[in-house]
């Protein structure tokens, strides 16, 4: 941002907002499957000891859930709170989840999540909804794009700087120092969003509540025909015998979630004329979209496991020092002590009974070392903490961002600029070949029998960000431009629907990595789903091209 005020000056408000939320969310993302599956920590602060099924059942769960709230909070920061209110509710709220999170216990644990779950409800669609409204006269206009670029660049420092804190706090002093730091991120960014807002007027300017329409369901009506029926789905897809998706908590959210996609689909049909083609491109680019998040979202579950069981991740000897110092390395052994006996693909093996067969051996780390290499029993080994593995992504999205933006204006400036619908199908395309990338590393490590080299997951996510470059900013601002004035948050909480059902394929996805022998086959998977979504854009791109200038610009 500079003096020459090329964008609101509430931008940078909203940008550090949204950062300590990032910040906080990010960090407690990064050790969330860590700690679910810990369960021989020292510290006194045990892990919830899940089985690996359960911890991607529940990730998915979380995730899902975390990105379904904001099409309520949208819906009620629409035509009720206003933005302001709704954002400071939300990130007060993942505050008090975040700190309860400190505490042990499991009963402790699942409110904590539903804390966590209601507060970014309140505030995500609706900070997002925020950015998009202080573009909304012809001086910014143009620059909408690249706001939701400088925006979502935000979100990628606090992602960034999470997981070192994460690593050094985990280390040091266990989980619940950790989770707690996150709940302190969270109220600075409370304090700074009120703190800022002194200083600018341009916030408090574009959060204004438009009044529905006639046609415009009351609370009430919204209450009866949405929250009910989708309440009873839910509850029928938890006590239907057996299982449909894999689980009881997939089948009830992919239940629950039918109501709620056919409230957006009847919007159209109850939309005045001139709002129908924008909501049904919207739909549709929503619709696609959810095969991205399905895969992206496996950066910590799948990816997470890799990077565990995986990689390796010994620390060199001239950053041993380094590390120490600043705490962002563990510390493993080969002593002998009782384990889950594995097989050579690191799935363990379970007895007639179902049960996890128990053994005497090392450290789980060696699992895929060959004995001879071992070192020395009682001979330290410093390794790179697992979740610093999750900063390379934002990291990545930090030092790309001005790249992307920077060859998105030249390409402006010769009027060869691809349109919002074709960045999104582009950065599909490229999501789609970062699967490819984790298909050679499974090929390189004999399917995990050897560890892998590190560079393959900075290679993943290397191309992977800049496919989210290309689509997740793009989606933001797509739905700030073709959403109608008076439900931009709650066609942000659509967005954000798309991003949960995601999520939860994505669990649903990361479950089935102890059903595939040859893990090649898991990242296949992932590649082509990307692919048929890619197909269905650029089927619709023309189409979406002509909403886009028609009714976006």
């Amino acid at each position: 941002m500079s003096k020459e005020s090329k964008h609101p000056r509430g931008l940078m408000v909203l940008f550090f907002t949204e950062m300590w939320e990032r910040f906080g969310f990010y960090l407690m993302l990064g050790i969330f499957t860590l700690y679910m599956i810990d369960g021989d920590s020292t510290d006194g602060f045990l892990g919830m000891a899940f089985s690996y099924e359960k911890a991607a059942d529940i990730y998915g769960s979380y995730l899902a859930l975390v990105y379904l709230t904001p099409f309520f909070g949208g819906l009620l920061a629409d035509r009720y709170l206003g933005y302001r209110k709704s954002i400071t509710i939300g990130g007060l709220l993942m505050a008090a989840g975040y700190i309860g999170l400190s505490f042990p216990g499991e009963t402790n644990f699942y409110i904590s999540l539903l804390l966590i779950i209601l507060g970014n409800g309140f505030f995500k669609p609706n900070i997002s909804a925020l950015v998009g409204r202080l573009y909304d006269n012809d001086k910014y206009r143009s620059k909408k794009d690249s706001g939701f670029n400088i925006f979502y660049m935000g979100i990628n420092v606090g992602a960034f700087v999470s997981n070192f804190v994460a690593a050094y706090l985990r280390i040091n002093y266990g989980w619940g120092w950790a989770f707690a730091a996150a709940g302190v991120g969270m109220v600075i960014g409370v304090a700074w969003f009120w703190a800022g807002m002194a200083s600018t007027e341009d916030i408090k300017k574009a959060d204004y509540i438009t009044a529905p329409t006639k046609d415009d369901m009351s609370l009430m009506q919204i209450l009866m025909k949405l929250f009910v029926p989708a309440i009873i789905a839910g509850t029928l897809g938890w006590l239907i015998p057996g299982t449909m998706f894999g689980s009881n908590s997939t089948d009830a959210f992919l239940f629950f979630s039918i109501p709620v996609v056919l409230f957006f689909v009847n919007l159209v049909r109850t939309a005045q004329e001139h709002e129908k083609e924008p909501l049904k491109a919207l739909l549709s680019v929503m619709g696609v979209v959810v095969i991205f998040w399905a895969i992206f979202h496996q950066n910590g579950s799948a990816l997470t496991l890799w990077a565990e069981s995986y990689t390796e991740r010994e620390v060199p000897t001239y950053l041993e020092d380094a590390t120490t110092t600043l705490s962002f390395n563990e510390v493993v052994t080969t002593e002998m002590r009782e384990v889950p006996e594995l097989d050579m693909h690191g799935i363990p093996v379970l007895d007639e009974d179902g049960n996890a067969v128990v053994t005497m051996g090392p450290h789980a780390y060696f699992n895929n070392i060959p004995e001879s290499e071992w070192p020395d029993d009682y001979v330290e080994v410093k390794l790179f903490s697992t979740e610093l593995f999750q900063s390379i992504n934002p990291g990545f999205i930090i030092l790309f961002t001005p790249l992307v933006v920077a060859f998105l204006v030249f390409l402006n400036r010769r009027k060869r600029e691809p349109s919002t619908p074709a960045k999104i199908g582009i950065g599909l395309f490229i999501t789609a070949l970062s699967s490819l990338v984790m298909v050679a590393a499974v090929y390189y490590s004999d399917n995990g029998a050897i560890k892998a080299s590190a560079g393959w997951l900075f290679g993943v996510y290397a191309v992977v960000t800049v496919g989210e470059l290309f689509l997740s900013p793009m989606g933001l601002a797509l739905v700030s431009r073709l959403s109608p004035p008076r439900m931009v948050a709650l066609m942000m909480g659509g967005w954000f629907l798309s991003t949960s059902i995601g999520n939860k394929l994505s669990g649903v996805l990361s479950g089935l990595w102890n059903f595939y022998d040859n893990k090649a086959y898991f990242f296949v998977t992932n590649t082509a789903l990307a692919m048929v979504a890619v197909l269905g854009i650029f089927i619709l791109l023309p189409w979406l091209r002509r909403v886009v200038k028609e009714y976006g610009e």
